[in-house]
């Protein structure tokens, strides 16, 4: 199996630069860092290997430095070697990483903080090394289940690695003699959990049965516990999307769709499921999508009081006000004159609230200083993905300036040179950006003109 980069958030405070590589569980930990280097590697309950290796912006004191595991991640406490100067990025090259980010949460202007810094260093030290010596939490007994290994056989599993390739990984089909675990159907994402500690990977439904990914083999006839990884259980990974019959959504629609939800959760309104045979009367009376080709035994009926009845075989709460909030992110185009709405619910919303509170802040102290083409790199680096067009400028309106344009490598090679004859300067630009110095800064409403003319011809084309 090929190794992966472990996802990295960085921040940078006066003295030190603090690094977490977020690999749950991990093992064979090793973090080698030397004056202007960092090597760490780790394997994670599954087996994949983890390989970072981060070239520094600047020197670092490799003898003052550490590092501290916890469960949920490895955090390394750099010590610059020259303090009180600020780090515009972690990297020696100007190049972002897709698997490198801010940590917003944390970042933020320093000036004259280094006391704050050393107490939280070693606070934050103290307090992984106490998380890293206590045992496990307590599980969650009233929501774990006993039962039994039916079967289990040689199987692979096709999925994408962290890099985005395609992988394809080794394991078993588990079955057991009743699960807890949601196989993926209905528009509904698979569960994830574990079998006796062995993570399960997917969970898949064939016939009657429920298929469960392992990279362990498990005995038939062999008693297991099953859990639930419960925060994960959502419709989505990290945002819930739904489809909704129709070509458009209106933002005044979409604000009393939102109303609405929020106002029936806080009704309190109870959701009942019943069981009905195929050949009941009621069953031509319920909504539903129509049934798998190989259904078999009761129809499952979801009702919520006063709202809704449907067929659904997914997990649903018991009452509304199990979902705390939603919160309506947007729309986006879906398939077939469709619209797919996009939504945060319960916990997800008050972590979403959080990171934007955290990039808000970010962002403020960024702003706060003096800009120049390192500042709009970096502004760059974390706005974009490399196909979004961006246009940035430093500098007086009636004077010179610095701009950069970043993008896709073609349009960028193609407006560059027109973005700075338009501002009468001068530039040069390789690998998606184009940057140099401007005469005519008052002429920048000319480039978005120029830019957006271009936007829409692309999309005219497409």
């Amino acid at each position: 199996m090929a190794r992966q980069h472990a996802r990295t958030l960085w921040y940078d405070r006066p003295k030190y630069v603090f690094m977490e590589f977020c690999v749950e569980d991990s093992t064979d930990v090793h973090v080698l860092i030397e004056d202007h280097r960092i090597v760490f590697s780790c394997k994670n309950p599954d087996g994949v290997e983890f390989y970072n290796e981060i070239e520094f912006y600047a020197k670092v004191n490799c003898k003052d430095s550490q590092d501290k595991r916890s469960g949920r991640s490895i955090t390394c406490f750099v010590r610059k070697w020259k303090e009180k100067v600020a780090w515009p990025r972690l990297t020696k090259e100007d190049i972002k990483p897709v698997w490198l980010s801010v940590d917003f949460d944390n970042w933020r202007d320093w000036e004259g903080d280094e006391e704050v810094e050393l107490a939280q260093v070693e606070h934050y030290a103290e307090l992984l090394k106490k998380v890293s010596t206590k045992g496990p939490p307590p599980a969650m007994d009233d929501l774990d289940f006993t039962t039994t290994v039916v079967s289990c056989r040689p199987a692979e599993l096709h999925t994408e690695g962290s890099n985005g390739k395609k992988e394809v990984l080794s394991g078993f089909q588990v079955v057991l003699e009743d699960t807890l675990l949601f196989p993926e159907g209905g528009g509904q994402p698979d569960d994830r959990g574990t079998i006796n500690d062995i993570s399960v990977l997917r969970v898949t439904r064939r016939g009657t049965q429920a298929d469960h990914f392992t990279q362990t083999p498990l005995t038939p006839g062999t008693e297991v516990q099953v859990r639930v990884d419960w925060e994960r259980r959502e419709l989505g990974r990290l945002r819930s999307v739904i489809e909704l019959d129709s070509p458009s959504v209106t933002a005044e629609q979409v604000a009393a769709i939102e109303q609405s939800v929020n106002e029936k959760i806080r009704d309190r309104l109870p959701v009942n499921v019943r069981e009905l045979s195929l050949d009941d009367p009621e069953v031509e009376q319920v909504r539903g999508r129509g049934l798998p080709d190989d259904h078999a035994g009761p129809i499952r009926v979801v009702t919520i009081k006063s709202v809704d009845s449907n067929m659904c075989c997914g997990t649903h709460v018991s009452n509304l006000s199990d979902l705390q909030v939603i919160k309506i992110l947007g729309t986006e185009k879906g398939k077939k004159n469709k619209t797919n709405l996009i939504f945060l619910a319960g916990n997800r919303v008050l972590k979403w609230m959080e990171r934007s509170h955290g990039t808000e802040k970010a962002l403020t102290a960024l702003l706060k200083k003096d800009g120049d083409s390192e500042f709009m790199n970096i502004i760059a680096n974390e706005i974009g993905p490399e196909e979004t067009l961006l246009f940035l400028t430093v500098g007086d309106e009636k004077g010179a300036g610095l701009f950069l344009l970043a993008g896709p490598a073609e349009a960028v090679e193609t407006l560059g040179p027109r973005v700075a004859e338009v501002l009468e300067g001068k530039g040069a630009g390789k690998k998606g950006r184009f940057q140099g110095k401007a005469t005519k800064m008052s002429r920048r409403a000319e480039v978005q003109a120029l830019l957006q003319d271009y936007v829409s011809t692309q999309s005219a084309e497409e």
